[in-house]
């Protein structure tokens, strides 16, 4: 387990997370819609945001050449370095669609990037947070590849391929994911005992002690005990459900987008 980073929340002020965006798909239209609900929520919450921490597939793919980076979601990057620039710490983590992050983020909004879940001491509680892919029991074809596309080899060697082409590729293959076809079938819930997340949290849970655990990738918004004082949040996705986290500092409660009233 890496070094706890230590987050203070002073009275009043929130620690806000949202994952699975999937900008790019399943249409351009329809990407600019949810776009434009991703910034109206990070222009909301800024009023009582300590730190805001989006926890991967921000984009549907993502692949940063030496001197491009893929077309389009301007208003959010716009977003977010006006965000950062305010002095809002914002923390992102990589998914298994956007992989392919590099430096760019960091360089131009200050905003740190991470593969990996990390621990953090967010007022007096513990949380683990990580987008979840490649996580507890199972999955080995997946976890072997994503060794493979995480290296930096892939990277060096993707970068060879044109971006009109290599982008095109991507974006083809994206628009056969299950977030993009979502409406042919709704997530369901496997029971506690066979939601591999759910497995991983009681996994840790058994060996360090965390008060949330927060994950995203499963595109089902979740909150289960992992023990008696231990929760588990799934964050769900915003293709349709637009739903995020809010801690207050006691409890961390999952939200829908618009808020009601």
């Amino acid at each position: 387990m890496p070094d706890i980073e230590i987050i203070p929340l002073t009275p009043g002020r929130k620690a806000y997370f949202a994952s699975d965006f999937h900008l790019g798909t399943p249409s351009p239209e329809q990407s600019r819609l949810r776009e434009r609900a991703v910034v109206d929520w990070l222009d909301t919450v800024r009023h009582d945001a300590s730190i805001i921490f989006l926890v991967g597939d921000v984009f549907d793919f993502w692949f940063e050449y030496k001197r491009s980076i893929p077309k389009g979601f301007i208003r959010l990057q716009g977003k977010l370095a006006e965000l950062t620039d305010a002095g809002l710490p914002i923390v992102l983590f990589t998914g298994n669609h956007d992989m392919w992050m590099d430096s760019y983020f960091t360089q131009e909004m200050g905003i740190p990037v991470y593969r990996n879940p990390r621990a953090y001491d967010i007022g007096d509680k513990r949380f683990l947070i990580g987008h979840g892919d490649g996580l507890g029991p199972g999955d080995y074809t997946y976890k072997k590849l994503k060794r493979v596309f995480e290296s930096k080899l892939a990277m060096r060697l993707f970068r060879f391929v044109h971006p009109d082409l290599g982008i095109g590729i991507a974006q083809a293959w994206s628009r056969r994911s299950r977030i993009s076809n979502q409406e042919k079938g709704e997530e369901n819930f496997l029971g506690e005992d066979r939601e591999w997340l759910m497995q991983y949290c009681r996994e840790v849970e058994a060996r360090v002690h965390h008060d949330f655990y927060i994950f995203g990738h499963r595109h089902l918004p979740l909150d289960l005990a992992v023990s008696r004082n231990s929760r588990y949040i799934n964050l769900g996705e915003w293709v349709s459900a637009k739903t995020y986290a809010v801690f207050d500092g006691e409890t961390t409660q999952l939200k829908k987008w618009p808020i009601d009233g």
